[in-house]
């Protein structure tokens, strides 16, 4: 077993943990890392864009760092490839999340299903973060669809692009850089400027992901001509450079309208409408988006996997 090889079978093996363990349910290291990085936030934080740069730098390559040091360690005291594929298991069960996104949503949708809209609220911001109170059904509805498409991204094919790219260290990296994202990406007035670095290293991390995420999406949907029109149509319109390929391609692929009006944190935002041919979101499409969710995953690995294999195959 090489090394291509024994990555491809821990990668294999760690997605497969996922879906059959979902996350760890104790001392989560994502959990972990974000009590890490609140508190560096706490030491480093100005109303300053280098201080925010110097904090990305420590908390992402220090995760980063953390993965060399972990898989050079292995190489030395157990140099058999099973023992790198194990690591390789281990760091991609812990950073991908597809089973907990789909989880998350289908317990949204079951609360919807029977009508209990208190329920359906007070669960949504387990997936993102919408004000719940004003949203009627279909919103929560849409809400939900929108964020199972941008975390199959963000959670799973990124994970997986930048694993087959850099290994464990990239695994570790990517997810530390998606998680200061959400920490501190947002465009509040206290981290405007101290989470700039975050929000723009994690629009460069997450660009290839999200357009192969769009691209397979298009292939595992209903419809991929639509998909692929609505990709092209309205991607650009997005204020995200990575959630809207994604987005719109969920959104041809299953046939809904996304986008429109919404609020986070008390800030209504008027986004532009994704896949406007398409009907509005209903209940039933939450179950739908996540079960294109789980075969965009599924394909991700596979052409993560292969095109580690035959570009390292080509570089030799």
């Amino acid at each position: 077993m090489g090394a291509d090889r024994s990555y491809a079978y821990g990668a294999a093996a760690g997605l497969l943990g996922d879906l059959l363990l979902g996350d760890p349910q104790r001392m989560h290291p994502v959990a972990a890392f974000g009590r890490a990085a609140g508190r560096v936030e706490r030491v480093l934080w100005h109303d300053h864009r280098g201080w925010g740069a110097l904090h990305t730098l420590v908390c992402a390559g220090g995760a980063t760092a953390l993965g060399v040091v972990a898989a050079r360690a292995v190489r030395a005291v157990c140099p058999r490839p099973a023992a790198s594929a194990a690591l390789t298991a281990a760091a991609t069960w812990a950073v991908v999340g597809g089973t907990s996104l789909a989880r998350e949503a289908s317990a949204v949708g079951r609360a919807l299903e029977r009508g209990d809209l208190a329920a359906a609220r007070a669960r949504l911001p387990h997936l993102c973060g919408r004000d719940p109170e004003a949203l009627d059904a279909d919103a929560i509805a849409r809400a939900v669809v929108e964020s199972v498409a941008e975390n199959t991204s963000d959670a799973v094919v990124g994970a997986l692009v930048w694993g087959a790219v850099a290994g464990v260290p990239g695994l570790l990296g990517f997810r530390a850089v998606n998680t200061l994202d959400a920490m501190v990406g947002h465009r509040s007035p206290r981290l405007r400027r101290f989470g700039w670095a975050s929000a723009r290293l994690d629009d460069v991390a997450g660009w290839p992901g999200a357009r192969l995420t769009a691209v397979l999406a298009a292939l595992a949907g209903d419809d991929p001509r639509g998909a692929a029109r609505a990709w092209r149509a309205d991607a650009h319109r997005h204020p995200s450079p990575n959630a809207g390929p994604v987005e719109a391609s969920f959104a041809g692929a299953l046939g809904v309208r996304l986008g429109g009006t919404l609020s986070y944190g008390g800030r209504v935002e008027h986004r532009p409408v994704l896949n406007g041919t398409g009907r509005p979101v209903e209940v039933a499409d939450i179950g739908r988006a996540v079960r294109l969710s789980r075969r965009v995953g599924l394909l991700a690995l596979g052409v993560t996997v292969a095109g580690r294999l035959i570009g390292r195959g080509r570089g030799r």
